[in-house]
């Protein structure tokens, strides 16, 4: 249930039944997810059920919320006996039907009875909700519709107290794929004990109400018709489908023109990039391997070479170690093979001591970083999976504070409020987190480093001369200069007439 369908779609997907278990904190949501969500758009007809968590964990003020994330979903989706049904389960110790998929066929009736829900305020029992879902919820006589698909989303505020991995396998048996979204309090292992594989495309870990909207968002456009699928869209490399419409979008060393839909050969900014990765002893040697890989696939995606991109690499615990300079190496081989031989340090994780390190020595000329008079973008990239045993508050605010562009990429216990305040402006583009060590390979997919010069405002590689297309430029150049040279000299002659 991706958040934009592209135009290759995954395989294997089962269409008949999706299983969503949100875990979420409801203080944090606002006014503000109602814009978060998307606009409705058209989608094909849907059984859906919300199993929410009224144990007595829940504040009154948490399942005031919780209610209305129900019905900002509900806002969002085409309702009606032949579109959209929806019916909502409570639970805790036990299970409560609130109203079933066949009770109401306007938006307004479900509403209406979702502010009347009082909770029961017991245990909390989620084992027996799925159960409840699979066995009742999406029985013919409680208004399931055959080969429609059928969606539960499950809301809940911590730990189960009962076992669900069992009841949960059994829902995948069947046919069930399960989506586990959790927020702040969330148990990563009820999660993966619910989602099907793999668990980056299942399992979700969102801290704050300004990315819960991306739980919004891929469940809508799940619901939605793919459009890239079902029109002639005309994008030259890639279509992607948000809900209710479509963009095109252009593979990387490319920029997308005018029209919306055919790219350009832009030509890469050379920049100096250093990445600072966290060599603590909670990464693990076989992460570290991932991490190295991490380092090599952001390498793939650059112009190196001595007049071109640079990069730096430093490994940081309890202390901090230079792996390689800028100025070392001159080509992308040469840095994947270092890369590859880097030690993992273990011990602590000290972000605020490599941050001082990158600032005052990693872009030093000594080092190989090129005067700031040539603006060349410095890029600085953490990637860290926990959270800082010192302060990062002063060197984050030097760094950004020096003209270093930062990028903070955060893994598994990585802390929000760490990489927020590592990255720059605007935080969105600089900022990525991944609760799985095997899924920072779509991190590196998706860094936009490499920017265009206009972007940058970088150095452009000089061309080769030798090139077909840019021999001509060449030589009108220099016909041009030396037609000038000819008539500053003509010009000098008749001066001494």
């Amino acid at each position: 249930m991706s958040r934009h369908k592209k135009t290759l779609q995954q395989e294997g997907t089962n269409p008949r039944t999706l299983v969503c278990a949100t875990i979420l904190t409801p203080s944090l949501m606002s006014p503000v997810f109602l814009l978060l969500l998307p606009s409705k758009c058209k989608s094909g007809p849907v059984d859906l059920v919300f199993l929410i968590d009224s144990s007595r964990s829940v504040r009154p003020h948490e399942f005031e919320t919780m209610r209305k994330f129900m019905i900002d979903i509900l806002n969002t989706l085409d309702i009606g006996p032949n579109a959209t049904r929806v019916g909502v389960v409570q639970y805790s110790s036990q299970v409560r039907s609130e109203f079933s998929l066949k009770t109401h066929s306007t938006l307004d009736t479900m509403v209406k009875s979702i502010n009347q829900i009082i909770p029961l305020a017991q245990g909390t029992m989620t084992g027996l909700a799925i159960r409840y879902v699979m066995n009742v919820a999406f029985s013919a006589e409680e208004g399931d519709r055959p080969k429609i698909p059928n969606v539960a989303v499950i809301v809940t505020d911590g730990r189960p107290q009962d076992r669900v991995a069992e009841v949960a396998a059994e829902a995948r048996e069947k046919g069930i794929e399960i989506y586990a979204v959790g927020v702040a309090r969330a148990d990563m292992t009820s999660l993966r004990a619910m989602a099907s594989l793999p668990f980056e495309d299942h399992v979700f870990l969102v801290e704050s109400f300004d990315l819960i909207h991306q739980f919004g968002l891929q469940f809508q456009d799940k619901l939605c018709v793919d459009l890239c699928s079902e029109s002639d869209h005309g994008c030259e490399h890639i279509c992607e489908s948000s809900p209710g419409s479509f963009h095109c979008l252009c593979l990387p060393g490319y920029t997308l023109n005018a029209d919306g839909k055919t790219c350009a050969a832009c030509r890469s900014a050379n920049i100096d990039l250093v990445l600072l990765i966290d060599g603590s002893k909670s990464v693990r040697p076989q992460n570290f391997e991932l991490v190295k890989k991490f380092v090599n696939q952001v390498v793939d995606s650059l112009d190196v070479s001595a007049h071109g991109t640079r990069v730096g690499l430093v490994q940081y615990s309890s202390r901090v170690r230079t792996e390689f300079p800028l100025n070392m190496y001159h080509s992308a081989d040469e840095i994947k093979a270092a890369v590859m031989k880097v030690a993992y340090m273990e011990k602590g994780t000290m972000t605020g001591l490599a941050l001082k390190h990158m600032l005052e020595n990693s872009f030093s000329e000594a080092e190989g970083a090129r005067p700031l008079g040539r603006n060349i973008p410095r890029i600085g990239l953490v990637f860290t999976d926990g959270r800082s045993q010192d302060d990062i508050t002063e060197y984050a605010k030097r760094a950004k504070e020096a003209g270093i562009t930062m990028y903070a990429v955060g893994v598994g216990k990585a802390v929000e409020d760490e990489l927020r305040e590592i990255a720059s402006e605007p935080v969105e583009k600089h900022f990525y987190y991944t609760t799985d060590f095997s899924a920072i390979n779509t991190i590196a997919e998706n860094l936009k480093l490499n920017v265009c010069p206009e972007e940058s405002q970088g150095e452009i590689e000089v061309k080769d001369p030798c090139a077909c297309e840019n021999l001509v430029e060449f030589q009108q150049a220099t016909m041009s200069r030396m037609a000038a040279r000819l008539e500053q000299l003509e010009n000098q002659l008749l001066s001494r007439k």
